[in-house]
């Protein structure tokens, strides 16, 4: 069943211990937005898929994160997010590993099952019907010395 989050409040994620960021909720409207970001549009055709999904998330997180805790600057003073900081941040492996995980992926599930097909209501083959028939070996013999040509 698919649970409705009316309040589209935004939420804390943790990415590593000690790190966390707030998060605007996966909605249509922010994922349409980061597709259409001039930094995803001008990734190359011939991109690998590891290029196009860094510049994806960066581009996400860009207008996903709202705010942070333990992140800092190279004097360890917290820094607040901004985009240079943002894409700094997703640089550190772990970090973009936990981001795709527990933010993104979770709306390409929602992604990839609306397109399954559903199963018939009593079974995957419920609602076929075979549409081909077997001919009994005499009708195929009539049928062929109809159509054969005449000399």
């Amino acid at each position: 069943m698919l649970t409705l989050d009316l309040t589209n409040a935004p939420r804390w994620h943790d990415l590593a211990p000690g790190v966390r960021v707030q998060l605007r909720p996966l909605t249509t409207a922010l994922m349409v937005a980061t597709r259409a970001d001039p930094e995803v549009e001008a990734i190359p055709e011939d991109a690998t898929d590891e290029t196009r999904a860094m510049a994806f998330a960066k581009a996400l997180a860009r207008r996903a994160v709202l705010d942070w805790e333990g992140i800092g600057d190279a004097d360890g003073i917290a820094i607040a997010p901004s985009p240079e900081a943002i894409d700094a941040l997703l640089d550190i492996w772990p970090i973009f590993e936990a981001f795709q995980l527990t933010y993104v992926s979770k709306g390409l599930l929602l992604e990839q099952e609306k397109n399954a097909s559903a199963p018939s209501p009593t079974g995957n083959w419920a609602g076929a019907r075979a549409t081909a028939r077997v001919a009994s070996p005499s009708k195929a013999a009539k049928g062929r010395a109809r159509t054969a040509p005449r000399g």
